[in-house]
């Protein structure tokens, strides 16, 4: 079994109004977030590859698109723009590429990332 992971970048803006954090939560501000997507599997015979990344690139171009240079609380379907919300959010955007396994956001600035193993059935 392999495990393939595939980052991106994006900056965004949002507000986090009742948060212990107070005012400085509140106030409209900025991040510069890191986000990866990992699939699992085993590589095709013949193709060596477990994901033709470029199907990956894809889908995780179309949600960079959603959130990059954006503010946060106005992305439809986003809900509170938590670590927990972009989570999910990003893997609901790229789960048609292959088997995604997990999805993590980092906010390295702030030391704080959060992931996301999709739900349990």
């Amino acid at each position: 079994m392999w495990e393939l992971t595939k980052s991106f970048r994006f900056e965004a803006a949002h507000s986090l109004p009742g948060t212990t954090f107070g005012t400085a939560s509140m106030e409209i501000h900025g991040h510069s977030f890191r986000a990866e997507v990992s699939v699992r599997g085993t590589p095709d015979p013949a193709t060596g590859m477990v994901l033709d990344l470029g199907l990956l690139e894809r889908g995780m171009s179309e949600v960079r698109n959603k959130l990059d240079h954006k503010f946060l609380n106005d992305v439809e379907g986003l809900g509170q723009p938590t670590l927990e919300n972009l989570a999910r959010f990003i893997w609901d955007h790229v789960q048609r590429a292959g088997q995604v396994t997990h999805v993590s956001v980092h906010r390295d600035s702030c030391g704080e990332s959060c992931t996301y193993f999709g739900t349990r059935t």
